[in-house]
């Protein structure tokens, strides 16, 4: 089952959806967070929970909005406020639902985000599974998802909209904060053991090599999925990417 929940600090408004088993206390929580424009009716999400809650009783998967993604209040998207979103979310799900055993499982904008909260915060999460991740999520952004016309758009200091789901309002101050927060220059070496990332050989959006270097560099275990695109829209490939996460994750 699952339900939804709002939450109410600090001036945000985190709207979210939990996962769960019915009358079962939770002691363990997985995180999701969703790419770029994603949100949190992820289909993705969703059949990552259905898997994981048929064999784990005690588990909760909780996916959210980021900041100014769907139905969020917000209209422009700053990077520092999707920190201060994941931070209100794990504390709520330690908080509200008493779960302090927990898990992360991210995709492309999402990836590098859960990167850069263990980056500047103490790492909240005893295992980090990270699909496609966008390390370098500014070209990622100024370059496969915005092309070449809206990237001179805000270079320029025009908004514009851009996206797959749905669309976002890129901001030229949003796209600077993310050149001046390239993870491919931080160490992740001391949470290396307790992070996994998967890559599809096919992806359009961020490129394999780019998964594959920054795995190496940072000692990384890291996974090909030969022949999967950015969003392991292929179902057999998206069912051996949770068998890979639910095995890293290893539950008890």
């Amino acid at each position: 089952m699952y339900k939804y929940f709002e939450i109410n600090e600090q001036g945000h408004n985190v709207r979210c959806k939990i996962y769960c088993n019915e009358k079962v206390t939770p002691q363990k929580a997985v995180i999701f967070g969703t790419g770029f424009s994603g949100h949190k009716d992820n289909r993705a999400a969703e059949g990552f929970a259905q898997k994981a809650l048929s064999k784990y009783k005690d588990l909760i998967v909780v996916v959210f909005n980021w900041p100014a993604h769907a139905d969020d209040v917000k209209k422009k998207l700053v990077l520092a406020d999707c920190g201060t979103y994941l931070d209100l979310v794990i504390h709520t799900v330690r908080t509200k639902y008493g779960v302090q055993e927990l898990y992360a499982y991210a995709t492309s904008f999402g990836g590098y985000l859960m990167l850069k909260y263990i980056s500047e915060h103490e790492n909240p999460f005893r295992k980090i599974a990270l699909r496609c991740p966008a390390v370098d999520m500014y070209a990622v952004l100024s370059g496969t998802i915005m092309g070449t016309d809206a990237y001179e758009k805000v270079r320029k200091g025009k908004n514009v909209e851009v996206g797959f789901d749905r669309k976002i309002t890129v901001t030229h101050a949003f796209l600077e904060s993310l050149k001046a927060n390239d993870l491919r220059g931080r160490d992740f070496s001391a949470e290396a053991q307790n992070i996994l990332i998967l890559h599809g050989t096919a992806d359009e959006v961020v490129p394999f090599e780019s998964g594959r270097s920054f795995a190496l560099q940072q000692g990384i275990r890291f996974i090909p999925v030969e022949g999967a695109d950015h969003r392991f829209q292929n179902p057999v490939h998206m069912s051996a990417a949770n068998q890979e996460v639910l095995r890293f994750f290893a539950f008890h």
